[in-house]
């Protein structure tokens, strides 16, 4: 194929990854199972051998050196059809002594795909058992694109000499990778990519494709590219496939394709991926030059980490925490909101104490202020998710912001007199022997409905407040929720029953 008929950026160097024998949705959790079975086996056996008696302390030695080479084989053969991303699942679910007994017997070629699998925490921990020749190894296993995710848990001198190993070309895509922002498309894109021009003709293409070992993963398209680089379509493999070899590049090209910017946002490119199907998508900069491509794996992980991100922040939790660490780090990391919280119930506990004489006048009141509360929470909790989601989505705009308040309201009000009027018929045949039977079921209807209004209006202002204020919607929105449904159904019940029973 002439130079001249084409533009070709090469993949990057990379390391041959080891032979995967075996990937099966349960796989990993039948392979931690087993795994635990074998760690507890081996406790049983040391425990028996040393209540025995009957044996010295150097004949004991010999044994659970024995049991514990035949417990490290059956786990190594656990371990050997095992993808990098099954082994992560499984060194994340072990406690830390277990974990770094199976992660001294992961092979030493998955030990880089294994740490890009795992969360931070877990990773922090693998990475400080490891010496400076393990870490450069593992480094030297992965990609460009891959070595920048790990770089800021690196210790800075293998970080060094990781990069002195590297092509120039590759220690340019390094910086490149590590100057984008973390949640940027350039920090999570893919430098492998395969582009040609558009002058040539199809069968100079396929030949070119041939010359390839085997071609990127996840490659789909094509990049067609001129002289400068810059981006001027794309040409699915499909396409190259099933049409004639005469044909052109450019007559088979397509130029509608969708482009995004190192510098856009993760999440909004993983939308562009779900809305338009994408298996992978052409990087360009502000010249129109192509710089790599996202693809589809790492939009999943997006994907995933956004979806936890918002879980384990609602209530004011950090997604990347290591389950089996720190017993003292993990205390300290819930004690902001824990402290939140305490104060909130203090708070609605001085709500209450303000309205003790009419409780102690109608005892009953004590028993229905949890109802209140609760039902008035779980509606505020329901609009709180549909609007977090609705934001991360970004379907939440300037100009149909008051009609999804004019909904959710309506939603309320509708709700708040179904229920408000189920739940005071309820307290009215409750208490119905009473003189206050039919008071206390006005009160309570009442009171239900205006909480459950407050509920959703709360669950409407709180993460957009937070969205204004550049913080994430989700951050502890679920705490502030309930301290206001809590409070606020204290004193809108309690408030009304004083009227009522003055």
């Amino acid at each position: 194929m002439p130079s001249d008929n084409r533009i070709v950026l090469p993949a990057a160097t990379t390391t041959a990854k080891p032979a995967v024998v075996a990937r099966e949705p349960e796989l990993a959790s039948r392979a931690l199972a087993r795994i635990q079975q074998c760690i507890e086996k081996s406790e049983d056996n040391r425990r028996t051998i040393s209540s025995t008696g009957a044996l010295t302390e150097e004949q004991e030695q010999r044994i659970r050196d024995s049991l514990a080479l035949q417990v490290k084989a059956e786990i190594s053969k656990i371990l050997e059809p095992l993808h990098p991303a099954d082994i992560a699942y499984i060194l994340e679910a072990l406690p830390t002594d277990d974990r770094m007994i199976v992660w001294d017997l992961v092979k030493s070629n998955q030990d880089g795909d294994v740490l890009v699998e795992v969360n931070d925490g877990v990773r922090e921990t693998l990475i400080d058992a490891m010496d400076r020749e393990e870490l450069v190894d593992a480094m030297e296993t992965l990609d460009t694109d891959e070595i920048a995710d790990l770089v800021e848990d690196l210790p800075p001198d293998v970080v060094a000499e990781v990069q002195e190993g590297l092509t120039t070309k590759e220690r340019a895509q390094l910086r490149a990778a590590m100057s984008y922002p973390e949640d940027s498309v350039g920090a999570r894109m893919d430098f492998e990519i395969v582009s040609v021009r558009e002058e040539a003709n199809l069968e100079m293409v396929l030949r070119y494709l041939r010359s390839f070992e085997e071609l990127p993963e996840l490659t789909d398209t094509i990049f067609v590219v001129d002289r400068q680089q810059k981006l001027k379509g794309i040409l699915p493999l499909a396409k190259i496939i099933v049409s004639d070899p005469e044909r052109t590049v450019k007559e088979l090209m397509r130029g509608d394709a969708l482009t995004l910017n190192p510098l856009d946002e993760a999440t909004d490119a993983a939308q562009a991926f779900e809305r338009y199907d994408l298996v992978s998508a052409p990087v360009v900069d502000e010249t129109g030059r192509l710089v790599g491509r996202l693809t589809v794996d790492e939009v999943m992980d997006v994907i995933r980490e956004s979806g936890d991100e918002d879980a384990f922040a609602a209530v004011g939790l950090d997604d990347e925490q290591d389950l089996f660490g720190s017993v003292w780090e993990a205390a300290k990391s819930r004690w902001i909101w824990l402290g939140v919280n305490l104060c909130t119930a203090f708070f609605a506990s001085r709500v209450i104490s303000c309205f003790e004489g009419t409780i102690s006048r109608v005892v009953a009141l004590a028993t229905l202020l949890p109802i209140v509360a609760g039902i008035a929470g779980n509606t505020g909790n329901q609009t709180l998710t549909l609007l977090v989601r609705s934001l991360a989505m970004g379907q939440v705009t300037s100009s149909n912001r008051s009609d999804l308040f004019k909904k959710e309201l309506c939603v309320a009000i509708i709700n708040g007199v179904i229920w408000g009027l189920i739940a005071g018929g309820f307290a009215w045949l409750l208490y119905a022997d009473s003189d206050m039977g039919m008071k206390l079921g006005l009160v309570m209807f009442l009171a239900m409905m205006l909480n459950i209004i407050v509920g959703a209006l709360v669950g409407l202002i709180v993460p957009l407040t937070l969205k204004r204020l550049g913080r994430d919607p989700a951050m502890g929105s679920s705490v502030l929720l309930t301290f206001i449904t809590d409070s606020g159904g204290f004193l809108i019940f309690l408030g009304l029953a004083t009227a009522f029973f003055a």
